[in-house]
């Protein structure tokens, strides 16, 4: 079952998510709907040594 990454920055937008993982082979589905968020820019992700990124969402962002 494919992830729905819009409802799930929702989710993080909204605070109903502290985070969410997106792995090397799922990125190519994720970005698409990335790009398009509104609230991207406070979309901040981490990768760590394998490519693995957890995202969470910047409430406290300014810009």
């Amino acid at each position: 079952m494919d992830k729905d990454y819009t409802k799930m920055m929702e989710q993080l937008k909204d605070g109903e998510l502290d985070e969410f993982v997106v792995k090397p082979d799922e990125f190519m589905d994720f970005y698409p709907a990335f790009t398009k968020f509104e609230f991207r820019k406070r979309i901040v992700g981490k990768a760590d040594k394998l490519g693995i990124l957890t995202y969470h969402y910047d409430h406290d962002q300014t810009s």
